[in-house]
């Protein structure tokens, strides 16, 4: 199997290091970033507790009644808050929808779930901890690109940031799926940066440049980053937006749920997301037309089914 560059960072050598484990951390997220798109990340702030609640209460929401769920469904709002159905998103040119359904919740505007008390607080809690968590990699992210540490921060601050708590739902004939329905189809994120907190079963898998599949596994609490299509714009490429996937268990295990919270970090619309000029040379001319992160995220939002 191909082995890549997945390395496995502390944050507080960040976070609360010295002057050198700052820059090292900044040369190591980078290198990876621009390697294979994907870190995972230790010391990040997330309690196994508050980690551990969280998939409780997003277990708890799934099984609702299904007419307990769709009331939860706000048309209008492409998905970017509440409940989402199953049959609804897909992954860029596939031609049959992903076996998810999923909740997204934002910096405001939420739906609060009556039935769970403790759902709204939970999601809410942990959308905090990592809006810090992606500022703080943001900011390291900076640094490796010769940028001000905190040239990101006006756009992120208050962004358009989405927490999305997906179940992958059981079949139970996996005979009647389309040859090529799949969990989550091979895609690359729209955002900046993405942070997923573990899940509960293996089947994230990404492209490698020799085009295979590779399994990414984190570590007890860690969280895997990797990079999403704003980023990768905004870099001219020298940061990877990496094809990604979920695919489907052995047969047996297609009767069970699989359970993922990620964190997609956006930035406020106007964020501008031409090429900077620093990512631009001889070898790499400007790769993208100039467009706003609101434009980009509309654009791509039909893309996948969400928007009409």
């Amino acid at each position: 199997m191909t082995k890549i560059n997945i390395p496995r960072l502390d944050l507080l050598h960040y976070t609360h290091g010295t002057a050198s484990q700052r820059l090292q951390f900044s040369k190591d997220i980078g290198s990876a970033f621009n390697e294979t798109g994907f870190v995972t990340i230790a010391n990040h702030g997330m309690e196994k507790g508050l980690i551990d609640e969280l998939y409780q209460v997003v277990q708890a929401f799934f099984a609702l009644p299904e007419a307990t769920k769709l009331k939860y469904e706000i048309p209008g709002l492409a998905g970017q808050r509440g409940y989402t159905a199953k049959g609804k998103e897909k992954a860029k040119d596939a031609s049959v929808p992903d076996l998810k359904e999923f909740w997204q919740r934002g910096q405001d505007g939420n739906p609060i779930v009556e039935e769970l008390p403790r759902f709204d607080e939970v999601t809410g809690e942990v959308f905090r901890r990592l809006e810090t968590v992606g500022r703080e990699l943001l900011n390291a992210i900076a640094v490796y690109l010769s940028l001000p540490e905190d040239y990101f921060e006006p756009s992120v601050i208050q962004g358009n940031s989405i927490l999305r708590a997906i179940h992958y739902f059981p079949i139970a004939d996996p005979s009647s799926l389309p040859a090529n329905a799949v969990r989550a189809g091979a895609h690359e994120d729209i955002n900046l940066i993405t942070l997923l907190i573990g899940a509960s079963a293996d089947g994230l898998e990404v492209l490698t440049r020799e085009g295979t599949w590779y399994p990414v596994k984190a570590l007890g609490e860690d969280i895997v980053v990797n990079v999403g299509d704003m980023l990768q714009r905004l870099t001219n490429n020298k940061l990877k937006s990496t094809t990604h996937r979920v695919v489907n268990p052995p047969r047996e295990l297609m009767k069970t749920s699989r359970f993922s919270v990620p964190f997609f970090l956006h930035p406020k619309a106007n964020m501008n997301l031409a090429v900077l000029e620093s990512c631009i040379d001889a070898e790499h001319p400007k790769a993208y037309a100039d467009i706003t992160a609101g434009e980009y995220l509309d654009e791509r939002l039909r893309e996948i089914g969400l928007k009409m």
